[in-house]
């Protein structure tokens, strides 16, 4: 069956910078429209960033645009985000998505 698995997740200073890992299973990842999403304390989750299939062409929602980047590696068949000059507003759990399917999200808090 499907599994999705993040890791990476920490505690980082604001202007630092974070790699999340999304261990895919049960399906090919290179086959796949994926999805990074983010729920912050009391707020809705909300949608970061979605990388498609095949040719992989990646979108981003307009907060993080030119800060983190979608990417996957069809060998290891992972899925990550890499985020860079985090601040605090990024404080939140990250999810990956793959069409209904959701991974248990890990936690990324942006502190002095």
């Amino acid at each position: 069956q499907v599994q999705l698995v993040e890791s990476g997740g920490g505690l980082v200073q604001p202007g630092g910078s974070l790699r999340l890992s999304c261990a895919a299973s049960g399906f090919t990842i290179s086959g796949s429209s994926m999805s990074w999403f983010r729920q912050a304390p009391g707020k809705e989750r909300e949608w970061v960033a979605s990388i498609t299939s095949g040719g992989g062409i990646t979108t981003y929602t307009t907060s993080v645009k030119g800060r983190f980047t979608i990417s996957r590696d069809n060998a290891k068949n992972t899925l990550y985000l890499q985020m860079n000059s985090l601040i605090p507003a990024d404080t939140a759990v990250y999810y990956c998505k793959r069409g209904g399917s959701w991974g248990q999200g890990t936690q990324v808090t942006v502190s002095s």
